[in-house]
């Protein structure tokens, strides 16, 4: 076995006390992502004693389960697993009843903050996947416009985890991949284990589920196009100065305006003199 020990030296960090919640939370995030893995955790300061063991034979499903716990469930846990060239991909998604979406993604246990290759991959072949069978089904139809990759995110909770032998992380945080046969992994992975799942007729309700929410979400977003179409047409209008043969008042008192109605050119002429 291997032991590593880490001190901090209290004449170059500021601070040198760990915060034990924040040590459990990393560590379970890690057994999440390693379902082998058994890790124990054991506090000894004076007044805060405690062990607690971490393990999740159910890996990135049960951080799934973890996540959407206390929520309402539109569908079951959809999981993917796979090895693409030496690079191993595991995929798990939930939908819920809410309008947010939250996906995490991790490369080789580091969590990738601002996302990257495996994610962009996961939302593009999630939102073709999803139109090309809300077309089949009758969900769409001809004369309705696909839906967004927001309208087929609206509810989910996904976890996108990849093990990659040569990482190439972006920026000086290191939370983005930049790997090009991660995105390709991932899409041909989705592509082809969620189209035999919604082959599948028994995971037809889900299917049918998960389009509902997507139909669900463009309406909403048709309907906040609308009424912003129309808020500035409105402010447009009133900014405008009236055009043709009408002439906006000078005043700005409404009691003292008047409404001059006139017939002709020449009579509306003589009136703005007037």
């Amino acid at each position: 076995g291997t032991t590593v020990s880490f001190f901090p030296d209290g004449e170059i960090f500021e601070k040198t006390y760990f915060k034990a919640d924040a040590i459990k939370s990393r560590l379970h995030e890690t057994a999440y992502l390693n379902p082998n893995l058994t890790i124990i955790f054991e506090n000894k300061r004076v007044g805060e004693e405690e062990t607690v063991t971490f393990s999740e034979p159910d890996g990135i499903k049960a951080f799934i389960a973890d996540m959407t716990k206390d929520k309402e469930k539109v569908t079951d846990i959809i999981y993917f697993k796979d090895d693409i060239e030496g690079i191993e991909l595991e995929i798990a998604f939930q939908y819920i009843n809410e309008f947010t979406e939250n996906i995490s993604g991790f490369c080789n246990n580091i969590y990738t903050q601002e996302g990257g290759t495996h994610i962009t991959g996961f939302k593009s072949v999630l939102t073709q996947t999803i139109n090309q069978y809300a077309r089949e089904l009758g969900v769409l139809k001809e004369k309705d416009s696909n839906f967004t990759g927001a309208d087929v995110r609206n509810g989910l909770v996904a976890v996108v985890a990849c093990k990659h032998p040569d990482p190439r992380f972006e920026g000086q945080t290191k939370t983005r991949l930049g790997n090009s046969e991660a995105r390709t992994g991932v899409e041909s992975v989705v592509t082809e284990q969620l189209s035999m799942f919604l082959d599948d007729l028994r995971n037809q309700k889900i299917a049918l589920a998960i389009m509902e929410k997507a139909a669900q979400a463009a309406k909403v977003r048709e309907a906040e196009r609308s009424a912003k179409k129309k808020a500035r047409a409105l402010n447009k209008l009133d900014a405008a100065p009236l055009v043709g043969k009408l002439s906006s008042c000078t005043g700005r008192n409404a009691e003292q305006n008047e409404l001059f109605i006139v017939e002709g050119d020449s009579a509306g002429g003589s009136a703005k003199q007037g």
